[in-house]
């Protein structure tokens, strides 16, 4: 899996999107209603990626601050200018620049800035349980012949 385009492990997945004027409290209810964690903030008219909006955003510089999640946009909470990965970079990188940022999600975008997916650093979660069960095959068959 690390070395798949990011293209191929987010190609037919659902994202959420949203515009930085929406409050907070509009926000949290579709992420909760989508069952999702993260959201990215695009700009209305071109739909150019402007942040990313996670429950940890949410918990961090809403709930812990004290702000009013009926009237703060998600714009004054959301990381602006995320690191992003283009569609055609492989996912080993883009673990490789969660781990270093200390992220957990990272917008796939096109060339003018539009998002087409996130990753997150579950996807890798499909890779170890490959991994994992790859290595009881093993074990079965060493297991059978000793």
């Amino acid at each position: 899996m690390p070395s798949r385009a990011a293209i191929k492990i987010i190609q037919n997945r659902h994202f959420l999107t949203t515009t930085a004027e929406k409050t907070v409290f509009a926000v949290a209810a579709h992420m909760r209603d989508n069952q999702e964690d993260v959201v990215l903030v695009v700009a209305p008219d071109e739909g150019r990626l402007l942040g990313i909006c996670t429950e940890r955003d949410l918990t961090y510089k809403v709930l812990a601050a004290g702000l009013d999640a009926k009237s703060t946009p998600v714009g004054q909470v959301m990381t602006v200018n995320p690191q992003t990965i283009g569609p055609d970079r492989l996912f080993g990188h883009a673990l490789h620049l969660m781990y270093e940022g200390g992220f957990r999600h990272l917008p796939v975008v096109l060339a003018d800035g539009r998002p087409i997916g996130v990753l997150s650093s579950r996807d890798a979660l499909g890779l170890e349980a490959f991994h994992f069960y790859k290595e009881l095959d093993q074990r079965e068959v060493l297991t059978e012949i000793l």
